[in-house]
């Protein structure tokens, strides 16, 4: 079911969320069918579950084609629960985010270029991967919702920032 999506501003989106300690339940598969469904319907690259109200330690990601990141390629599809990152360089990449509990913005967010992320699905199988680009700048600003960590927080320069029917978003800091 389509939930609704909490907006900067409610206090729920700064509260670092618990742990999941069971898998494979049916509360927890309504959960991701739930993130799932509100994703889509909002066309989201991601959604945390603290984004509708729900503070346990779970993201979504992926598509093939999103209209909100044209030039991003796709990212596979993931339930990561329970979520551990690891950079793999000191390497950082300025690039453009929004994100659904931040409507209508836009800003410019320092992220790792590469990482490591482990965790579980929802059938409490592992997860391990190393990724790049887009795909862990997805990962790190969804798991940064697990920790209370809206990107507008992450924004070093704030002319990177702002709404994105006025920004030139083909502008580099």
């Amino acid at each position: 079911m389509v939930k609704s999506v909490l907006k900067m501003g409610d206090p729920r989106l700064w509260q670092q969320a618990r742990p999941v300690e069971r898998f494979d339940t049916p509360e927890l598969h309504a959960l991701v069918a739930d993130m799932e469904a509100t994703m889509h319907h909002l066309d989201g690259a991601g959604l945390a579950a603290p984004q509708i109200g729900v503070d346990l330690r779970v993201v979504i990601f992926g598509f093939e084609d999103n209209p909100r990141y044209p030039d991003a390629g796709n990212v596979p599809y993931t339930v990561l629960i329970n979520p551990q990152l690891t950079p793999l360089s000191d390497e950082t990449c300025d690039d453009w985010e929004g994100c659904l509990s931040v409507p209508g913005l836009r800003g410019q967010v320092p992220r790792w270029q590469a990482l490591r992320y482990i965790g579980f699905d929802q059938f409490g199988q592992a997860i391990d991967r190393s990724v790049e680009g887009f795909h862990a700048r997805v990962v790190q600003h969804e798991c940064d919702h697990l920790d209370g960590i809206l990107y507008p927080m992450r924004i070093r320069d704030m002319h990177f920032f702002g709404f994105s029917d006025t920004l030139d978003l083909s502008r580099k800091s």
